[in-house]
């Protein structure tokens, strides 16, 4: 008899089950009959009810909200959810670590990512950014290399901290986004009090066609708050998913976090000759050349209902660009264009946009069918174009392509082209000199001489050394004491001249 507290079991085809928690066999103590398909379906099920887990970013959270918009940004684009002041579009986030995988304590030293999808009524708009407004390498040919340089080794399957030190100083343009990951907001103590970037530079343009440059900046109204090595060793152990359910909690508790959204804005023109490339993803633009610019305000107060469906399943895509919005010539963000999408298609199928997360509130008219899981059809309507019969058409005029100019060459494989300020190590020293107090200096040296001192070789170590020495020569002479290498106990001065060497040909190659 079916207990009128609870909905009578059924399969998957909504037939209803005659039992949760008895096979069928052939007698009490007979074999499992296979045309038991309630079972066999559960136990098929069960074996794949896992999708592969991202690539990057694989442990994470997310929630619901909505974005506000606070000042009117007319002058600078056309977007229609950025129309208005007062104006209100739902969206979606998700944070997470990088280089951990399912699992992974959420408060390891790594970035987090900080994707954002706004359900506009031109379609989805998304932000894939991180924690940071620097990234560790400029072309995406080494993303990859990157990428396995902080996971994990071949043979042991073991995390290493010389093959990270090692990718990192054979790669001068990492300096910046280690910098800023050695440093207190290495460790951020909760997502809510962290701020987001999109670190990508992308383009606006207005109703009357002027262009724009600019980088997205998501600045938490809670504050900057981090948390030391020691502590997030401690809270490691303690409660893996820290991070994950203080977010839950908060939300819970009515304590919906917020962040002010704003924007650097850069005229089309002043890219030509600007003091470094701004287009370069190591390298930040001044805000006493470009001062942020609020646009609104973006509050997170919907807990997700099933975790699977919406945080698993989410899938964000820096292509997902609405009227008024655009690209750039950032190689970083060029590449990121094809493999996200990409990425999704592997891990979740071709119709993942069809999933309630990733679904568009807005109608869609596409000329793409069939493929596995697909849920939405087009019925009648054509499937070609161009036709005669009421299918869809592209309009022009709300196309989302911002172009920019484009100097003839020959086509190579070159790195940027310098401009003046340009070097890889001077961003991260005047943050270093001019930005970080004394006490985060000191925190900045504690943590890669931590870092440095786990498993990492002599040889790496004296480039570790000769790696800061060029961010900054104090902070270089200090990571050096903190790893024996000075004071009396210093290295044949010939290894040391060896190590400096490397790092400054890598320097002047990059």
């Amino acid at each position: 008899m079916t207990d009128p507290r609870h909905p009578a079991t059924t399969t998957d085809a909504g037939i209803p089950a005659v039992s949760d928690e008895h096979s069928l066999t052939v007698g009490p103590a007979g074999p499992i009959a296979l045309h038991d398909h309630y079972v066999v379906q559960k136990m098929q099920h069960f074996n794949r009810e896992r999708v592969p887990e991202r690539v990057v970013h694989a442990k994470g959270g997310g929630a619901h909200g909505f974005f506000e918009v606070t000042n009117d940004v007319t002058a600078f684009t056309k977007a229609a959810f950025l129309d208005k002041v007062g104006k209100r579009t739902d969206m979606f986030a998700r944070f997470s670590t990088v280089a951990g995988e399912q699992g992974f304590p959420d408060t390891v030293r790594d970035p987090r990512g900080f994707a954002l999808k706004f359900y506009t009524e031109d379609g989805n708009f998304d932000m894939v950014g991180n924690n940071t407004p620097v990234f560790f390498v400029r072309d995406p040919s080494k993303f990859q290399d990157f990428i396995h340089s902080q996971k994990r080794l071949p043979d042991t399957g073991l995390r290493s901290n010389d093959m990270q030190w090692d990718f990192w100083t054979l790669s001068p343009e990492s300096a910046h986004q280690v910098t800023i990951l050695m440093s207190d907001r290495g460790i951020p103590r909760t997502w809510r009090h962290q701020h987001g970037f999109s670190s990508h530079t992308y383009s606006w343009v207005n109703a009357g066609g002027e262009r724009f440059w600019v980088k997205y900046h998501v600045r938490t109204d809670q504050g900057i708050e981090n948390i030391a090595e020691d502590e997030a060793a401690r809270m490691a152990g303690e409660d893996a998913d820290f991070h994950r359910r203080d977010l839950d909690q908060a939300i819970r508790k009515g304590d919906a976090p917020s962040w002010t959204f704003s924007v650097q804005v850069m005229p089309f023109a002043d890219a030509a000759d600007y003091h470094v490339n701004p287009f370069d993803l190591t390298k930040v633009w001044p805000k006493g050349d470009y001062p942020l610019i609020e646009v609104g305000r973006m509050t997170l107060n919907r807990n997700p209902e099933n975790f699977f469906a919406e945080v698993e399943q989410s899938s964000f895509n820096p292509s997902n660009l609405v009227p008024g919005t655009g690209l750039s010539p950032d190689r970083m963000l060029m590449a990121r264009i094809f493999s996200y999408h990409d990425t999704h298609l592997h891990r979740i199928g071709p119709n993942y946009e069809q999933l309630p997360i990733n679904r568009p509130r807005c109608p869609v008219h596409s000329y793409n069918k069939d493929g596995h899981m697909t849920y939405h059809h087009s019925g009648a309507q054509p499937v070609y174009a161009p036709n005669s019969y009421g299918g869809p058409a592209a309009d022009p005029s709300r196309a989302t392509e911002i172009g920019w100019d484009v100097e003839a060459g020959e086509v190579a494989r070159t790195a940027y082209a310098k401009r003046r300020d340009d070097d890889d190590f001077g961003q991260p020293g005047r943050l270093v000199r001019d930005v970080m107090g004394d006490a985060e200096r000191d925190a900045l040296v504690g943590n890669v001489v931590g870092h440095a001192s786990q498993d990492v070789t002599r040889a790496m170590q004296l480039r570790v050394v000769a790696y800061w020495n060029r961010v900054d020569a104090g902070i270089g002479a200090r990571v050096a004491a903190g790893l024996g290498l000075s004071d009396g106990r210093a290295p044949d001065p010939q290894e040391m001249r060896a190590a400096q060497e490397l790092v400054d040909s890598r320097a002047g190659s990059a």
